[in-house]
């Protein structure tokens, strides 16, 4: 499904947000632009939920329609309701755009309607991490591929937990990986792995052992391990970097749930959302499924961050391609970001209240929906 499914779990508890995967849940180097830059916060009225012009959507004056549209004229493809299909083989019989042309097409073919207020936006993005074939003192944690489900489930019908799939034998180890960033790549769903000798795999999510996940950034806020306003995604890796061993596993262990990966070779291209198509960066989300669905149009308007060091707001148009374990309800959204270390450190830090917006399209003679 994507590529985002774990960082958004951790968000729940402070962390950041989801990452991609394949059908079943789905989530270091030069950051891949992750579209629009995000902007300072427009000022709010009081009665701008009540409205619904496009005049009334804070930041939309400001975005770049012509990009927005492009990447919505990409995936719409994907798109569920025949009504946006619709609006979808309009746009592309348009050819070629700029931005002025972009805006109006939007305008006069979409209406703004508010999801609910006020939500929460996360964000994921697509790890690279350095691996091995063999392991060693630092790279010691094998990148498992699902057992057989007879393993997964006793006769009571549990499930064995993180530490106790942590002890299992390694003979069918796919690579290995440093502790923590093998944790953290099981919160993001899936990655990318880069090896001495210059090969890169993609790891592909494959399954769980079917515990619920537990965010640890609370418990590591309560034990006093990481200040209030630092659980970040990257103030929590270096901590269990720091100290790597059995400080770091009881640690990591408060998360029971284990996610088992497949490798595929890695052609350098974005991942494919829960849609099946490709995701863009800083263009599109993961909602969840039950009250959006694939291929709707969605403008953010996320402000009042929680995490130090991160961008004031983030308020642009994005396409619904993709769905998280930790993304439930009408206002939340995780926002993919690319590729990379630069992409992973935004995204640990993107924790804002939203305000989430529907493009709900225009109804036409003789459209059924």
């Amino acid at each position: 499904m994507r590529l985002r499914y774990w960082l958004a779990m951790l968000a729940t508890c402070g962390l950041a947000a989801c990452a991609a995967r394949p059908p079943a849940e789905p989530r270091l180097l030069v950051m891949v632009n992750p579209g629009i830059p995000p902007i300072s916060a427009l000022p709010r009225t009081p009665n701008r939920i009540a409205a619904f012009g496009f005049d009334s959507l804070p930041g939309w004056a400001n975005d770049d329609h012509a990009a927005a549209l492009a990447a919505f004229v990409a995936t719409c493809e994907a798109a569920r309701s025949s009504a946006t299909r619709d609006v979808c083989q309009r746009a592309r019989a348009m050819g070629t755009f700029h931005e002025g042309v972009a805006r109006r097409f939007l305008e006069e073919n979409f209406r703004p309607e508010i999801a609910a207020a006020p939500g929460l936006l996360t964000a994921y993005f697509t790890p690279l991490y350095e691996a091995r074939d063999h392991p060693d003192n630092e790279f010691s944690a094998p990148v498992r591929p699902h057992p057989p489900n007879a393993v997964l489930t006793g006769p009571d019908g549990g499930y064995p937990p993180r530490a106790a799939i942590d002890a299992w034998p390694t003979d069918d180890a796919l690579a290995w990986m440093r502790p923590e960033e093998l944790f953290f790549l099981q919160i993001q769903g899936s990655g990318v792995l880069l090896f001495p000798d210059g090969k890169r795999l993609r790891t592909v999510f494959d399954g769980t052992n079917g515990a619920p996940f537990t965010g640890i950034a609370a418990p590591m806020r309560q034990q006093g391990l990481l200040a209030d306003n630092t659980t970040s995604a990257e103030a929590i890796r270096r901590w269990l970097g720091a100290h790597r061993g059995p400080a770091a596993q009881a640690v990591m262990a408060l998360n029971q749930r284990y996610v088992f990966f497949r490798l595929t070779p890695d052609d350098g291209a974005e991942p494919a959302g829960a849609a099946g198509v490709p995701l863009i960066a800083g263009r599109t989300v993961a909602a969840d499924p039950t009250l959006h669905a694939m291929g709707d149009l969605v403008w953010i308007d996320a402000t009042a961050p929680v995490l130090s060091g991160a961008f004031p707001a983030y308020q642009r148009l994005a396409v619904v391609l993709d769905v998280g374990g930790a993304i439930k309800g009408e206002a939340r959204a995780d926002l993919y970001l690319g590729r990379g270390e630069a992409a992973g450190l935004e995204a640990g830090r993107v924790r804002h209240v939203l305000h989430l917006y529907r493009l709900t399209p225009l109804d036409r003679p003789g459209h059924e929906d």
